[in-house]
């Protein structure tokens, strides 16, 4: 199904201390990256929000008021897209996966469905900032809306969803099979990003999300036969208790040659690679130090004011849960 991704980036994340969100790291890439990575296959991406730089193309574009809030967002994103089918996503989705767009766009194809919304079956939530949706009622909505209020600045999300004809796609409990957090789960408050980051590291997970992170950062578009590479080497290396070692020879390697092989694409290659692994280590320390720190610290209570982050307070799954560090300050 052709459709064009719109994906929200604007907003003031009250509770990030007013950081730029999307630009925040899980693994070495961006909440904005890891967000893209799932809809790589759209015609378009338009992203609404301040210019960042990204490891795909993208068409920027803004709200006629920047934070405005979600609808007025979504609204910069219809003008700017020509899609009939749309895909709407907000960028601090550091685990959602493409096999769920695909459920979302194939819940869209249900008789009388202008919507498809992902659906938490635990707490009943839908999700308007994941899912899909018929250009044409949206349009529609959005128009009522601004004919009702004299305007979309500030207006809560939920307004646009009881009006028009919805299927919800329920999602499981955990994006990996192993557990953890879902699709669904977003980077709200500090807790949230350190217990993203800590979910990464853990045992299973950390040599994909290595692979992942940098064959993103050497701009490679290949499947690694990570198995096949780690037999050839253990003979060399008499034990597999590093395994990103080789596989990552072996990127910086591939990426070299398709640049032409000199021993400056070597050099770059390898460069690149190196402070991505050195990203990784900051990100590390900086939990390992909050833990230390502050082992009983607490998030600032609030409610969700889903008006303020157009990025990420529309009722997506908090990640507090799956890990508790509590840093007070911005990670390094």
């Amino acid at each position: 199904m052709t459709y064009d991704a719109l994906v929200i980036a604007g907003g003031r994340a009250r509770r990030l201390g007013g950081a730029d969100k999307p630009a925040l790291t899980v693994g070495g890439r961006t909440l904005l990256d890891r967000t893209l990575a799932a809809c790589a296959d759209a015609a378009r991406t338009v992203v609404v929000g301040p210019r960042r730089p990204t490891r795909r193309p993208v068409e920027w574009t803004r709200e006629r008021r920047p934070g405005a809030g979600p609808l007025a967002a979504l609204d910069a994103g219809l003008r700017a897209s020509t899609a009939p089918t749309l895909l709407v996503l907000s960028a601090d989705l550091p685990f959602l996966r493409p096999v769920t767009v695909a459920a979302l766009l194939h819940g869209l194809c249900t008789d009388g469905a202008e919507a498809a919304l992902a659906h938490d079956p635990a707490d009943g939530r839908d999700q308007p900032l994941l899912a899909a949706y018929h250009r044409e009622p949206l349009e529609r909505e959005l128009a009522l809306l601004a004919a009702e209020h004299g305007r979309l600045d500030h207006l809560p999300l939920r307004l646009i969803v009881p009006e028009l004809a919805v299927a919800r796609v329920p999602l499981p409990a955990h994006a990996d099979p192993a557990g953890g957090p879902p699709d669904t789960a977003d980077c709200d408050t500090w807790n949230d990003l350190a217990a993203a980051r800590g979910h990464i590291r853990e045992h299973g997970r950390m040599l994909d999300e290595w692979i992942a992170a940098l064959k993103a950062e050497l701009e490679l578009d290949l499947d690694v036969d990570q198995a096949m590479l780690l037999d050839l080497a253990r003979d060399a290396a008499h034990s597999v208790t590093r395994p990103a070692a080789p596989l990552t020879t072996f990127l910086i390697g591939y990426a070299a040659a398709r640049s032409g092989g000199t021993t400056e694409d070597i050099a770059q290659a390898a460069l690149r690679a190196a402070a991505l692994a050195e990203r990784w280590s900051e990100e590390q320390e900086a939990n390992e130090k909050n833990e230390t720190d502050e082992p009983g610290g607490t998030d600032e209570p609030s409610g969700t004011d889903e008006t303020d982050e157009p990025g990420g307070s529309t009722g997506t799954d908090s990640l507090a849960g799956v890990q508790s560090p509590t840093p007070q300050e911005p990670p390094d």
